[in-house]
């Protein structure tokens, strides 16, 4: 079976398993702080569970880096790491709120530029967003392009959730200069949406941004023809560590990014 495949059926797992579950009172739970940092609630656990008993089922070998499980070795002979959000959007999807999403990625070495494969499932609908390197990014079955006209409307999803009163200063620019802002909660699902055409550019300079977080948006954008940058406007890479975090831009073009950043303080 391709990985593509096995990641497809595990996204579609974890979406029969937790499509109930989401804004019901079995959802949240505390069960201490997973490998990511954050609180892992039980919806959490479940989707994670539901992906681990899939890839033990099937023996695949890989080892696993999970937002909550932490990194788990399902073979001592490895074909890469399956790099593991099962559950973006928790806030979301504990109280209900119609915006989030598994995503599932695997990579052959130690790094974001090693990824080949990537699915981002939206768990309220069952929606898929997949791609493999150097075939295309698709939703569902439709291949995918980044939006590359002028817009009727100049969509700029920008991430400042626990934001630096500094950050917001150097970003107050692009809210001041009414462009249409948005920000919904779940990263990946976020990058999907940009790479499906919804949104012109995407910034998170916030430094807080983990590898589970962006890996499977992370080919899906590039797939989709977008440009994916760190802080310094430098292609987006670093290796799937637990301590890194990133900041990341992802645009349609260069004139939308020339555009946007030029609004930014330095």
């Amino acid at each position: 079976m391709e990985v593509i495949e096995i990641l497809r059926e595990a996204s579609n797992r974890i979406y029969e398993n937790v499509k109930d579950l989401a804004g019901t009172e079995h959802a949240a739970g505390d069960f201490g702080r997973g490998a990511g940092g954050d609180i892992s609630r039980n919806i959490d656990i479940v989707a994670e569970k539901t992906v681990l008993d899939y890839l033990k089922e099937i023996n695949f070998e890989c080892i696993v880096l999970g937002e909550e499980c932490g990194r788990v070795e399902l073979s001592d002979n490895p074909k890469g790491y399956i790099i593991m959000d099962a559950i973006d959007g928790s806030a979301n999807a504990v109280r209900g709120v119609p915006f989030f999403c598994s995503s599932l990625a695997f990579a052959t070495e130690n790094k974001l530029s090693s990824i080949t494969d990537g699915v981002i499932t939206n768990l309220v609908n069952g929606e898929m967003y997949w791609a493999s390197k150097n075939k295309g990014s698709f939703f569902n079955e439709e291949r995918i392009k980044v939006h590359n006209s002028d817009p009727i409307y100049k969509i700029v999803g920008i991430n400042i959730s626990g934001a630096t009163v500094d950050l917001m200063k150097r970003l107050h620019p692009i809210f001041e200069n009414h462009n249409h802002i948005r920000h919904f909660g779940a990263n990946a699902l976020e990058m999907a949406l940009f790479a499906r055409g919804l949104m012109d550019i995407f910034i998170d300079l916030r430094d807080k941004i983990r590898i589970q977080d962006i890996a499977a948006g992370y080919l899906i954008v590039k797939e989709a023809g977008g440009l994916l940058l760190d802080a310094d406007l430098n292609p987006l890479d670093a290796d799937l560590s637990y301590d890194t975090r990133v900041s990341f831009i992802a645009a349609a073009n260069q004139k939308i990014l020339d555009e946007i950043m030029s609004q930014i303080n330095p």
